[in-house]
């Protein structure tokens, strides 16, 4: 493969755009030094470069685009909205449909609040928390990468920089499937917690009633219970995790998925707390999402037909069963190269992750560096294992293949030495105080 051009854009991207990027997921330091592609079209689960090169793609997007890349009912339903107009002085008919149809969805959910991102309704969850409950400290899970782009969750991170510290002390921390650890922050700060918010589940699963425990314990000291679907949402189930473990939180939130790689996102929740950013109390009130593109038609349009296909297709078993695929096929490649040790994959079949470590078996950002290295080389791009719904059984199998090959050269690099087979810098930690990696 030539990544010339990709090579050549890298300095204007940077010198224009601050980070080189729009998401520091998809920056220049999460990618090899000289496979880092930048990407004009792409169609279904497959990607092209400036270059011309094409790759399978298992990021899909951040895991936004489930269905696959101009997934053609979706890019036709916001079309066909496009040409009614996409925002106007007063509310349109399709924010009511989209917001009925989005609860149906989400049955323990009264009501629906739509925004452009994730961090929009995570925020406005978090508003909403304090405003009901009177309180101001907010109680996220350690083991979950991100919330927010906003100072309540930026703040407990490496990258905190002009976030003032009054505002960092305002968050808290307990760990996933450690009641004694939510406990714990009840008994240090009483009266103060407005609430707790986690994704029901990542690579590891919720123990046996610890979703149900945190819920009671929460209700009992006074806070509420936030569930971030972000990922979960429209990939464990159409109706989210929570629908997979019987919980009903007191908010939650949706993206993502939601609109196949569209912007949209959707803050749902009981009544009693949603109605206190609406016109019907008498308390004080809430300034809940109010944004000018929050209803952007196309991307409700977008949405409606996601959840269209969702409602009539086996998305979800789909996802499930090339994930399976995909898992089977590269752990059987990592038992014949012997590497055990240095490679795992984790997580559900439809939203699976990889680890990697070096010879002194800890997690090497090196050894990752070089397995995507490898793998984009070969014509996957693969900094997860995130499957969507037009993967074939023949992506899967053509993917397995490169990856069996990329671990050939990993385990050369366990047995000679990395220095011998990686090109240029490795990757690095997104949450990092210095761009030196001073810090991390």
């Amino acid at each position: 493969m030539i990544f010339e051009k990709s090579l050549a854009l890298r300095t204007r991207f940077n010198k224009t755009i601050s980070g080189g990027c729009h998401t520091y997921a998809k920056g220049d330091d999460q990618y090899p030094e000289f496979y880092a592609p930048y990407i004009v079209r792409g169609a279904g689960c497959h990607i092209w470069d400036v270059d011309g090169n094409e790759y399978i793609e298992y990021g899909m997007g951040l895991r936004s685009v489930t269905l696959g890349h101009a997934y053609r009912p979706i890019v036709e339903a916001a079309y066909r909205q496009m040409q009614l107009g996409n925002n106007f002085l007063r509310p349109a008919t399709i924010e009511l449909e989209a917001a009925e149809a989005m609860l149906t969805f989400v049955p323990g959910a009264d009501m629906v609040k739509f925004a452009k991102d994730g961090s929009d309704v995570t925020t406005g969850a978090v508003k909403l928390a304090r405003a009901y409950t009177g309180r101001d400290m907010i109680a996220i899970c350690a083991q979950h990468p991100f919330f927010s782009v906003d100072d309540w969750f930026i703040g407990t991170t490496a990258v905190s920089a002009g976030i003032p510290q009054v505002i960092k002390d305002l968050t808290v921390k307990f760990n996933y499937n450690d009641m004694d650890s939510a406990r714990a922050l009840f008994a240090a700060h009483p009266g103060k917690i407005a609430c707790f918010i986690l994704e029901a589940e990542r690579e590891t699963p919720p123990a046996p009633g610890f979703l149900q425990g945190l819920l009671a314990l929460c209700h009992e000291n006074g806070a509420l219970m936030i569930l971030d679907e972000m990922i979960t949402g429209f990939r464990w189930h159409n109706g989210g995790a929570q629908a997979v473990h019987g919980i009903v939180p007191d908010l939650s939130t949706f993206g993502k998925a939601l609109g196949n790689g569209f912007s949209i996102a959707a803050l749902v929740g009981k009544r009693e707390i949603m109605r206190l950013g609406g016109l019907d109390h008498d308390k004080e009130r809430v300034f809940l999402i109010s944004t000018t593109h929050g209803a952007e038609n196309h991307s409700l349009a977008a949405a409606l037909a996601t959840m269209t296909i969702y409602r009539t297709e086996p998305v979800i078993d789909t996802l499930n069963a090339r994930g399976e695929r995909l898992a089977a096929g590269i752990r059987k490649s990592i038992a014949e190269h012997g590497l055990q040790e240095y490679v795992s994959i984790m997580g559900k079949p439809c939203c699976l992750l990889y680890g990697t470590r070096g010879p002194d078996n800890k997690p090497s950002q090196p050894f990752r560096t070089l397995f995507l290295q490898e793998t984009i080389k070969r014509g996957v791009l693969m900094p997860q294992l995130i499957v969507s719904y037009s993967h074939t059984e023949q992506d899967i199998d053509r993917t397995v293949e490169c990856v069996h090959e990329s671990l050939a050269v990993y385990r050369k690099a366990i047995d000679e030495g990395i220095e011998k087979y990686l090109k240029g810098r490795p990757v690095a930690p997104v949450y990092r105080k210095y761009n030196s990696l001073q810090g991390v």
